[in-house]
Order: structure tokens, then sequence, then C-alpha cells
């Protein structure tokens, strides 16, 4: 099976449902990349200490939340904004991993009083699972695509056609 440039960038979601819950997935995962980017463009020296990470990595991370969000929102050139926030989290988890925190941590609930406090006080206990879970939400986008009201659907599909005399 052959795919096309015009498949990759701008893969056909299957059935009008599948387009609705689609935008639903692509706005949700937009608005929560913005909210995570922007702080840490705004902040990058302090993350970039934090994580032990130079400020230029750190930088292609933030900014590819933040403008990867912005992407997904308007729904432009979606499997490539789901790519660069996919990388993104794909380090948080390597990095979550390497500092031996569970896939799924405890829930905080069970967890006798006293046995966890994080740097901000008691709270959620560390774990990779938001970081996976953001992942599986990039793969599904960028096989997918942004679906219905996306800038893909509406305009890049037939100028990227135009562009490559498909």
């Amino acid at each position: 099976m052959e795919i096309t440039v015009v498949e990759l960038l701008v893969p056909a979601a299957p059935s009008t449902p599948g387009q609705i819950a689609l935008l639903i997935l692509r706005l949700f995962t937009g608005i929560c990349f913005i909210r995570h980017g922007w702080p840490k463009l705004r902040n990058l020296n302090t993350w970039a200490q934090g994580l032990k990470t130079p400020a230029w990595l750190c930088f292609l991370s933030a900014g590819s939340m933040w403008a990867g969000g912005i992407a997904l929102i308007i729904g432009l050139l979606t499997p490539l904004a789901a790519f660069g926030i996919l990388v993104s989290m794909a380090y948080a988890m390597l990095l979550e991993i390497k500092s031996g925190f569970p896939f799924i941590a405890p829930d905080p609930y069970l967890i006798p009083d006293g046995d966890y406090a994080g740097p901000m006080g008691v709270g959620e206990p560390p774990s990779w699972e938001k970081a996976a879970m953001y992942v599986v939400m990039c793969l599904v986008l960028m096989g997918c695509g942004g679906g219905l009201l996306s800038l893909d659907a509406l305009l890049i599909d037939d100028l990227i056609r135009i562009w490559l005399g498909v």
C-alpha cells in the first residue's frame, strides 16, 4: 500500500461522527498545549535548569507545544503539529521513566497521610501516565488528521494537491 504526501499531511477521517470526535480531540489537545507551552517559553531558563536540559532544547520543546497547540486549534497541518508535540511528550516520558516514576501513580486518596508530599506540598504523585496519554492523543491526530472544521480539510488539502500537481 502506497501512501501519498497528501494522505500523510491531510489524512481523511472515516465518518462524520469520527470527524466530530477528532475536532473535539484537536481543540482539547490544542488548548492544553498552548497552556503547557506558554509558561515554559516565558520561564525558559528556570525550566531548563530544573530539567537539567540545554535551554535551546527546552525552547524547541516549549515552542512546539505552544505553536503546535495553536496549529491544532485551527487545524493547520495537524499531523505535523501533533508530531512536534509528540516528540516533546515522548522526551518527557523518557525523563520520567529515567527518574523511576511508575506508569500510573497510586491514587493520592489511597496513600496514607504523610507518605507523599511533592515539591509543592501534598498532591498527585509523579508518574509518566499523562505524558503517555498525550503521546497517544498525538498519534491519533497524526494518523487521522484534524477532522471537521480544520484548515487542513477546508484549504490545505487542495493547496497541496495543486502544489504537487496531483
